[in-house]
């Protein structure tokens, strides 16, 4: 750990004990929650070194971070805003994965003036869930609502631009909401990427779902698509077991 990184105003460091990695937030922007920190679970990744993943929209790199504990592989990071890119810059040096994990402040518009096309083995993506409706209620920050809402991006380019970085048989791994999940996999299919693990997330038993994991590979076969069991968040009061030990360890 580096502990000689500027810690700016307004700006805390949290952990995840689980797995001894030290975040850059702010409660001025968007901050890092169990959705990141249940897709890079749900990520499955090989240890070697050889392997190219990309984190899309990536705030403050928080799952860039969490998904190197995984893997010795080249982790590549997007971000649109500046405040955040520039705290998950930092984050990295924090943490000393400077050789490993990479923070770029780029539009998703533009990744391929940075990146080659079919030049990435794994993609992450934890996007805004949102649509931008002219209805829809906004948090009057600016980065929350960016974060929160497809203001600057939107779930069809988000697929667009993964399937684009992503070999033949490459994975994505996305975290998004069960109401869109029509919308989710008619997207994917258009951009050549067949679901083959999901994974439903309920606050507690007998609540509706509210997240989905998918993982789903590029040209794969348009069969074998796995239902997970479900994770609960909460047993009564306190966070289920299973989440206990993603954020504290020992499971």
């Amino acid at each position: 750990m580096n502990e000689s990184i500027e810690i700016k105003e307004n700006e805390r460091v949290d952990q995840l004990y689980s797995q001894n990695v030290k975040i850059i937030q702010s409660p001025e922007v968007f901050s890092f929650s169990l959705d990141a920190v249940l897709l890079a679970d749900f990520a499955q990744f090989k240890s070697t070194a050889k392997i190219k993943i990309m984190d899309l929209c990536a705030g403050n790199g928080a799952i860039g971070l969490f998904a190197s504990q995984k893997t010795k592989g080249q982790i590549d990071q997007i971000e649109l805003q500046e405040k955040l890119a520039d705290m998950g810059k930092r984050s990295i040096l924090l943490n000393g994965l400077e050789n490993q994990v990479h923070m770029h402040q780029l539009d998703l518009a533009n990744t391929f003036t940075k990146f080659s096309k079919d030049s990435f083995d794994y993609v992450l993506c934890n996007p805004p869930y949102f649509k931008n409706e002219v209805s829809s209620k906004k948090n009057p920050n600016p980065y929350l609502a960016i974060a929160r809402h497809e203001i600057k991006t939107s779930l069809s380019q988000v697929l667009q631009v993964a399937s684009g970085l992503l070999k033949m048989n490459g994975k994505l791994y996305l975290v998004h909401r069960p109401d869109r999940f029509l919308d989710i996999l008619n997207t994917l299919k258009e951009n050549r990427l067949m679901p083959k693990r999901i994974r439903l997330i309920y606050p507690k038993r007998h609540q509706e779902a509210n997240m989905v994991l998918i993982e789903a590979i590029k040209d794969g076969r348009p069969d074998g698509i796995r239902f997970l069991d479900p994770l609960y968040t909460y047993e009564g009061t306190e966070y289920s077991s299973e989440v206990k030990g993603l954020l504290y360890g020992n499971r």
